[in-house]
């Protein structure tokens, strides 16, 4: 069998994705994520927090509670639902950090949690850096 004629094969037997139902799941979850962080706003700006404040507490927030969340095992249920819809959020990035580190919790504190914890967000954190310093660079060159 070619590779073209086990493509078509594939194709032919793979089950189709409901892509409508899919980016709807999405939408909604990573929606009430939002909502959910603007609630969390809200909330912080009411109990008196200036604005900058209420912004670092609603990220901690969401940071805490997506780390929970995969700690109590439910992030995952969420996200095979929702898939992308939980990714994109802050909550998806504390998933990204939390979910390896309790993967490999058994292989020991150092080479398995620690090592882990920065697989995947890791890259994510050191390009992150990487361009503010050059943003940073550039502005000052600029200005």
């Amino acid at each position: 069998m070619t590779n073209e004629e086990y493509k078509k094969y594939t194709e032919r037997h793979a089950p189709r994705s409901p892509v409508g139902k899919n980016l709807l799941w999405a939408f909604l979850i990573g929606g009430l994520i939002c909502c959910l962080g603007q609630f969390l706003m809200n909330l912080y700006l009411s109990l008196g927090l200036d604005e900058e404040s209420a912004a670092t507490a609603e990220s901690i927030s969401l940071v805490f509670l997506g780390a929970l969340l995969t700690g109590l095992g439910l992030y995952d249920t969420i996200a095979k639902r929702a898939g992308a819809g939980t990714l994109v959020p802050i909550t998806g990035f504390a998933n990204s950090v939390v979910a390896p580190a309790l993967e490999f919790k058994t292989e020991g504190f150092i080479t398995g949690t620690a090592v882990k914890m920065f697989s995947i967000a890791g890259p994510v954190i050191v390009f992150g850096i990487s361009a503010s310093v050059v943003y940073g660079l550039i502005l000052c060159l600029i200005g």
